[in-house]
């Protein structure tokens, strides 16, 4: 007689299926609204997600690009610090030192991803990019891949970080420039305290050109904080995230247009799927750039 005994799954199995399942069931939902919002008003952009819903799972970005990294191969190096490193661009981009490689590589992939031509995060565009002599606020710059990117032809860069574990290796990262750049490990938002700054407050005696800013939802504060800047500059170009709240996209392109600058959102959109309160329309736009 056979007896079969039925084990849970390990943790890291089931934590697997629950995030598949998690997945599957807001692919569904997304699709029925796709197919609903489409027989209303036809929209390309739209109807692209839904052909890649089809036959994918449900990602933050709901593209083909992204099937490149996947298995992207990525070296991590060790110098003569005890930071990692990968090579970006030919220049090096030190992580914590608490990191090992395989969160490097993760960390790294992701990053690039969002930075792909056709990802609706990436930053600049043809027609939307720092000039040569610029200066400019990235704010939240984490690792710092944005100003890496434009380090050689800006005059003056200010890093803005509060993750205390970015330090040093920010630190590192732009030891070569060091120079020209500057790292403030403070919030940027609408108030200067201890733990704050306002953009109005820390910039006052030169001219900004390029802001940058990814704050997990505190852009209206960043802009609320920097009135001065928005009414005083007139060589400006801003580029925000717009999807970690429900209705930032909106909200920022209504207070930038009464500031006088003109307005686009990045083509595409993304699904934010770790958002506990995501709901319809589901898809929310990734950037506004806004330049005067």
């Amino acid at each position: 007689m056979w007896v079969f005994i039925f084990l849970p799954p390990p943790p890291p199995v089931k934590r697997l299926f629950e995030e598949v399942s998690k997945r599957l069931k807001l692919r569904k939902k997304i699709i029925t609204y796709l197919k609903n919002d489409l027989n209303e008003r036809f929209d390309k952009e739209k109807y692209e997600i839904l052909k890649f819903l089809r036959f994918n799972l449900v990602y933050a970005f709901p593209y083909n690009f992204i099937k490149k990294y996947r298995c992207k191969k990525v070296k991590v190096y060790t110098g003569s610090s005890k930071l990692r490193y990968v090579l970006h661009d030919g220049k090096r981009m030190y992580f914590p030192e608490s990191w090992n490689s395989s969160q490097i590589k993760k960390y790294y992939r992701s990053v690039i991803k969002e930075q792909d031509v056709s990802s609706p995060h990436r930053y600049e565009t043809p027609s939307f990019f720092v000039n040569e002599g610029d200066v400019v606020a990235d704010v939240g710059a984490a690792e710092g891949i944005f100003a890496l990117s434009i380090v050689e032809k800006a005059l003056k860069i200010y890093l803005f970080e509060c993750g205390s574990e970015w330090t040093a290796p920010l630190k590192k990262t732009f030891e070569p420039w060091k120079e020209k750049v500057v790292i403030v490990q403070k919030y940027v938002s609408d108030v200067t305290d201890d733990n704050c700054v306002r953009l109005d407050d820390f910039i006052q005696k030169e001219e900004i050109n390029f802001i940058k800013a990814d704050i997990e939802g505190a852009e209206t504060a960043l802009l609320a904080g920097m009135k001065n800047i928005l009414s005083s500059c007139g060589n400006l170009k801003i580029v925000l995230c717009t999807y970690h709240k429900k209705h930032d996209a909106l909200e920022l392109k209504n207070i930038l247009t009464r500031n006088g600058f003109k307005t686009e959102y990045s083509k595409g959109y993304m699904i934010c799927i770790m958002d506990k309160e995501l709901d319809k329309p589901y898809l929310r736009r990734t950037l506004i750039r806004a330049c005067k």
